[in-house]
C-alpha cells in the first residue's frame, strides 16, 4: 500500500523483518512478512469475534453449536450425535453444553415420535435471533477491515488464501488429512 505521495507504507511486521534479516542470512523475508501478516490478522480477527460473542452474551462454545444447527437448514435440527461429530466433541461435553443452551431457551431437545430413545435437538426462533445477532456483529468488524481493500484485491486475496488452505488441508502425498478425532472436553477427567 501506498501513501499519498505514491510512497510505499511499512507496518511492524516491515520492522521486525528487517531486524531478522540483518540477523540470520537464511531467512526468506517475503516467506516471514506473510506468515507474521498472517498471525496478526489471525489474532485481530479472533479479537473482533471475542468481542462480539461478549456483546451477545454467548460463549464461543455455545455459538458454535448455534452456528452448526443453523448450517443444517431448516428445521434446523439434528441428532446429538451429528452435531457432536460436527463439532469434534464427545457425546458427554455435547451433552454439558447444550443444557445452558436449552435453559437459555435457544434450542429444544425432543424425542422423535414412536422411538423415545432418539432425540433432536432443534435451533429455537429466540436461538436463530441470537445467531443472526452475532453473525451481523461478527459481519461488521470483518467488513470494517476488509474496508482496506478493492473489490478485486479480495478477490485476488481470496484465491491466494485459497490456494494456501488447500495446501495445508491436503498431506504430502496430495490426499485430504483424516478427520480429526473428537477433542476430550475440559471437564472430562475432573
Amino acid at each position: 500500500m501506498a501513501n499519498s505521495e505514491g510512497q510505499r507504507m511499512e507496518d511492524s511486521i516491515d520492522r521486525q523483518v528487517a531486524v531478522w534479516a540483518k540477523e540470520l542470512d537464511w531467512m526468506d523475508p517475503v516467506k516471514e512478512q506473510i506468515v507474521a501478516r498472517l498471525a496478526v490478522l489471525g489474532r485481530y480477527l479472533q479479537q473482533t469475534r471475542r468481542d462480539a460473542l461478549d456483546s451477545g452474551g454467548l460463549a464461543h462454545g455455545q455459538f458454535k453449536i448455534l452456528l452448526m444447527l443453523r448450517r443444517q437448514g431448516p428445521p434446523y435440527e439434528t441428532g446429538p450425535s451429528h452435531l457432536a461429530d460436527l463439532l469434534g466433541l464427545t457425546r458427554g461435553a455435547l451433552s454439558a453444553r447444550l443444557g445452558p443452551l436449552e435453559d437459555a431457551g435457544l434450542i429444544v431437545r425432543t424425542h422423535e415420535r414412536g422411538d423415545r430413545r432418539r432425540v433432536r435437538v432443534r435451533l429455537t426462533d429466540a436461538g436463530r435471533t441470537a445467531f443472526e445477532r452475532h453473525a451481523a456483529s461478527e459481519e461488521a468488524g470483518e467488513s470494517a477491515l476488509l474496508s482496506a481493500l478493492s473489490a478485486a484485491e479480495r478477490e485476488t486475496l481470496a484465491d491466494l488464501l485459497r490456494t494456501l488452505v488447500l495446501a495445508a488441508q491436503t498431506g504430502p502425498d496430495g490426499t485430504a488429512p483424516a478427520p480429526p478425532a473428537p477433542r476430550r472436553s475440559r471437564s472430562a477427567g475432573r
